[in-house]
């Protein structure tokens, strides 16, 4: 069986090795670096700060019979502020006509823009190579654990919610809008500024063109990842356009990636949320069962969820099956936050 938990402390070994996989933005392999973000996250669980942009969950998919991190994905209460800026391209359009010699252009373009009162981020979603395209929809789980998360503590969290996605790679590793824009008033290569860019934006604001960026002069190759998934990053976008996202117009200034958005209220899972005692029921009938995940406290965990069946009584119960009851070691009945998985 798969679990949906916090983060502990003793993961960092696990994680540490998902990162040497591949490069991964959220994920770098710097043990010094995974175990400060663990940390934080044990705060955040345990006592969120009133100031938002300090919490950030993490949270890890475990396979119960190993103990192994598959997986993990996170939740930044809040990117963006005075301090450190949300910095985005809007992406929009110029209007250009000359009536002497009767022609007209509509060009695109890209402007810097920022935000000091940012909304929740959703990111960090990273799974194993190996389990990717699991029956049990792993990568889908992980995603999701997120909503429940923020369905069940929505005080927590900003009233919009926003999700950055990676955008499509030459073969190198290269993004073709970072050579045509960024190394060009930077001079730096792309994973160079995005490390720094952690720690301090100061230099995008400083060096980044603060005027229209003109889409025409840029290579064609750079103009046609703009705004658009890499192959893999697809099946992401369909969930979240699935569930109430929208495109923003809005991309990253470093690659293109776009930015996509809902009001955390309109995310359908959270719409669709059910909340109640969960009890046993020697009765359990399967088939008339909703698929979900499902969260309830745990005495070793912040946070603790896992992907069942339950059914829906009209007294405000909701009940699973007992053998899961006695796989797992949770004492019933309790209050739960439920969300539709299917």
């Amino acid at each position: 069986m798969f679990i949906l938990r916090s983060v502990h402390a003793d993961d960092l070994k696990d994680l540490y090795k998902l990162s040497m996989i591949m490069t991964f933005i959220n994920l770098p392999a710097d043990e010094e670096l995974i175990s400060s973000k663990i940390e934080s996250s044990m705060k955040s669980f345990k006592n969120p700060s009133s100031e938002l942009f300090k919490n950030y969950y993490i949270f890890v998919l475990e396979d119960s019979e190993t103990g192994e991190i598959l997986g993990c994905s996170m939740i930044h209460a809040q990117h963006g502020t005075e301090q450190e800026p949300h910095f985005y391209l809007t992406v929009g359009q110029e209007a250009k006509f000359s009536q002497t010699i009767n022609t007209g252009f509509v060009h695109g373009t890209l402007k810097l823009g920022l935000d000091f009162h940012g909304p929740t981020e959703i990111g960090g979603l990273i799974l194993n190579p190996d389990f990717r395209g699991h029956k049990e929809k792993l990568g889908k789980q992980l995603s999701f654990v997120r909503f429940l998360y923020m369905a069940a503590s929505p005080e927590r969290f900003k009233p919009m919610v926003h999700s950055e996605l990676m955008p499509p790679f030459d073969k190198n590793g290269n993004s073709p809008l970072w050579e045509a824009v960024g190394r060009r008033f930077m001079n730096m290569h792309y994973h160079e500024a995005d490390v720094l860019s952690r720690n301090n934006k100061e230099f995008i604001l400083s060096l980044f063109p603060s005027e229209n960026i003109y889409q025409t002069l840029l290579p064609m190759e750079a103009r046609e990842s703009i705004g658009k998934v890499g192959k893999e990053t697809e099946p992401v976008k369909k969930m979240l356009e699935s569930i109430g996202f929208k495109y923003t117009f809005e991309v990253d200034p470093f690659d293109g990636g776009p930015h996509y958005r809902c009001p955390l209220k309109d995310i359908k899972p959270i719409k669709e949320k059910l909340s109640g005692l969960l009890i046993t029921n020697k009765s359990f009938d399967v088939s008339k069962a909703k698929e979900v995940i499902l969260s309830l406290e745990h005495p070793e965990h912040d946070f603790f969820a896992f992907r069942t069946m339950i059914q829906v009584h009209g007294d405000g119960q909701l009940s699973i099956d007992p053998q899961l009851v006695k796989d797992l070691g949770i004492t019933l009945p309790q209050k739960v936050t439920a969300i539709p998985f299917n």
